[in-house]
């Protein structure tokens, strides 16, 4: 027994060596970055600014590939599967990790199969429509919402967008918004801002950021956004003006996750390399122009947010009956 003691001890103290060992020689080689959401979304955005003085930061190519599908729970998956030695590492997103699981009872993944390192950005939701629709404030969505024969866009089922649509009717008033408004998913924030713009479907309710370009190009009219206060570049009155205070917690959220065996001194480098990342002038001009505001989160705090995040659409999708059980 005393020998069994000693060799399972000497085991132990290999793999504590071994892991010392990849942590302080990483990162060896370039890091593959899983964006779960398709070109043009707010993710993507977020994704592909911070990707230079991100990889500044590293010191080692970063790899940015968008994996899509299902809402981003492929993207997802492929990080979960991944081996926990920090070569692939996923842009986690309020859609994939706090609306997914909140929504989906078959998902593939949960929030314990993920270790977060961060959340850095934070973005609020913006209902849009087209210039020329004739619509020009939320009484006026609701209005046709309730005569009927109106249809909003989303970056897929079970997404923030489809989340955001249904609970802005809900909140101003539409009964049954599931029946009187036509989901119309789409591959990515990207596309579902294009649904709108092409005419096949009347409004969003998106992430800022998403959208940013299409207001201040005169393509798309914000009719709403869920913060308190104005959001610049957005003219638009607040969930606040309108008296829909629930509407705050309606916000998109960016991090940085790894597969849950993410070893502490890989992911401490993360934590530092995101620190200064951030700190970038560019990075920063450049998302706070799209309406996003710039929070670095340490793990504890981002995971009690996320967690947080969860509980808040698991409410919401068990009031709406929004929850997608096959």
């Amino acid at each position: 027994m005393k020998k069994l003691k000693l060799g399972m001890l000497g085991a132990a103290v290999l793999g504590f060596t071994a892991t010392t060992a990849l942590a302080d020689d990483y990162p060896e080689r370039p890091i593959n970055m899983v964006i779960p959401y398709g070109a043009g979304g707010a993710t993507d955005i977020s994704a592909r600014t911070i990707a230079e003085p991100l990889g500044n930061a590293v010191g080692k190519p970063l790899i940015m590939a968008n994996v899509t599908g299902a809402g981003g729970a492929t993207g997802s998956v492929a990080v979960q599967n991944a081996k926990g030695d920090g070569y692939t590492m996923l842009f986690a997103r309020v859609g994939s990790h706090s609306v997914n699981p909140a929504m989906k009872a078959t998902l593939p993944y949960t929030l314990d199969d993920f270790r977060f390192v961060t959340v850095y950005e934070i973005n609020p939701v913006a209902c849009a429509v087209r210039v020329d629709s004739g619509i020009d404030s939320m009484e006026d969505l609701v209005a046709k919402v309730n005569e009927g024969g109106v249809s909003y866009s989303s970056s897929g089922v079970g997404s923030l967008l489809h989340l955001a649509a249904v609970m802005v009717l809900k909140e101003f008033g539409v009964e049954n918004p599931l029946e009187k408004a036509t989901h119309i998913p789409q591959k990515g924030g990207g596309a579902a801002a294009t649904a709108v713009l092409n005419g096949t479907a009347a409004f969003l309710c998106t992430n800022s950021s998403a959208i940013a370009s299409f207001i201040s190009n005169g393509q798309l009219k914000p009719i709403l956004v869920t913060t308190a206060e104005p959001v610049a570049g957005f003219d638009a009155p607040t969930a606040a003006d309108l008296g829909k205070p629930a509407l705050h917690q309606l916000v998109g959220w960016t991090g940085i996750a790894g597969p849950d065996d993410l070893p502490d001194e890989v992911a401490k480098k993360w934590g530092a390399w995101m620190a200064t990342a951030t700190q970038d002038e560019k990075f920063r001009s450049t998302m706070e122009a799209r309406g996003s505001i710039i929070e670095l989160m340490n793990p504890e705090d981002a995971n009690v947010f996320i967690q947080g995040q969860y509980n808040t659409f698991r409410k919401l999708v068990d009031e709406l009956g929004m929850r997608i059980e096959g």
